[in-house]
């Protein structure tokens, strides 16, 4: 629970965790894990439908939309309390793009989409990268041809997540082939099962799947357009500022449990030091995260603080699954713990993969580098 919460929210909150704890099954868990804590399977569309009817899902949205009206530190304490039950807490729509959708998007846009997200109706999948385009956002290529009353769409694009679970595509595209790159790019709401778009499954070293995804001569209407054409940038900026905030719950689930194995250990004295640090780590990426959450209640988008919540928690989290994979020896490599639906090895890989998507952590530093402390771009 954030320390944030105004009495009134501590209430709700309270609400939120008697009813993880009560519908929260094995196999909503078993499929979080085994799918990276992210929103579109069968078991979480299943438990969220129920969930998001209290308008838990996006309780700072206004009501109009489907929400409560309330703060974001209620919204970012019901996703911590998501990540530690074990349960999906990352919904792209929902927690990512939604609140760009608000701000920028068209009455028909907002009408179409917000209340349905709401109500966990619907998924997006974000559509960044690029064969050669990953991380820089600036360098992708796929095109969208202006037709009149609708973009026609060509290109690929790499590492779309849930594009195999998701209803739409939330998709930059290149609107225009003279302007400098940040004033070239527009986003756009694809129906993902439209003409023309192959989804093809990649799979992580960690057994989870991404996806690429292939654009032939796709129509998609004017009136899908996200705000103005190519200020995609600017509303890219916004979603990523959200897709790095990770709650810290399933790193605090993780080391309960290897809390758990020391404590039966026969010697557990050399692994004290190393647990005492991951409990710092953990405490201060929970305040980073709760840091977040107050700046979007002053009005202001976390960029540079969720860089440094993404990149802290990323490290932190791969630290504590080498200390997992210490702790459990041999049998890290064989069958998991009771409680868990992955071994150690998988957790480590799991965790590395973290330190990739929503943007690797090289260009972490590097916007902590050039936007916290004034830095110029390297050549």
């Amino acid at each position: 629970m954030l320390r944030l919460l105004s009495d009134q929210e501590r209430v709700s909150d309270d609400r939120v965790c008697a009813y993880i704890d009560e519908h929260a099954t094995p196999a909503l868990r078993r499929e979080a894990e085994l799918g990276e804590y992210i929103f579109g399977g069968v078991e979480s569309r299943r438990f969220i439908r129920g969930f998001a009817a209290n308008g838990w899902l996006v309780p700072h949205w206004p009501a109009a939309y489907g929400g409560l009206g309330a703060t974001a530190a209620l919204s970012y304490s019901i996703r911590e309390a998501m990540s530690r039950a074990g349960i999906p807490h990352s919904f792209c729509a929902a927690h990512m793009a939604g609140d760009v959708l608000i701000k920028y998007g068209s009455p028909y846009l907002r009408e179409q989409f917000l209340a349905r997200i709401a109500r966990g109706e619907i998924e997006f999948a974000v559509g960044y990268s690029e064969p050669g385009a990953g991380s820089d956002m600036l360098a992708l290529r796929m095109k969208a041809e202006d037709c009149g009353d609708h973009y026609l769409v060509n290109g690929q694009k790499v590492f779309n997540t849930h594009a195999h679970q998701a209803e739409y595509h939330w998709l930059a595209v290149r609107t225009d082939s003279e302007a400098p790159n940040h004033k070239a790019l527009s986003i756009l709401l694809v129906d993902l099962d439209s003409p023309g778009v192959t989804i093809r499954p990649m799979i992580t070293i960690a057994g989870s799947r991404t996806n690429e995804v292939f654009y032939v001569d796709v129509r998609v209407p004017k009136a899908r357009l996200v705000g103005e054409p190519n200020k995609g940038f600017t509303y890219i900026l916004g979603q990523l500022a959200r897709e790095r905030l990770f709650p810290p719950g399933q790193h605090l689930r993780h080391f309960d449990s290897i809390v758990h194995t020391v404590r039966a250990l026969p010697d557990p004295a050399g692994f004290r030091q190393r647990l005492a640090q991951s409990k710092i780590e953990l405490e201060a990426s929970r305040l980073l995260y709760e840091r977040c959450a107050t700046l979007m209640d002053q009005g202001k988008d976390p960029d540079l603080e969720s860089s440094l919540q993404k990149l802290f928690m990323s490290d932190c989290a791969q630290k504590m699954s080498r200390l997992g994979l210490d702790v459990s020896g041999g049998a890290g490599f064989g069958p998991p713990r009771e409680g868990e639906e992955v071994n150690s090895v998988t957790k480590q890989l799991a965790n590395v993969v973290l330190t990739i998507y929503g943007g690797a952590s090289e260009i972490q530093k590097n916007i902590i580098a050039q936007r916290g402390m004034g830095l110029p771009r390297t050549r």
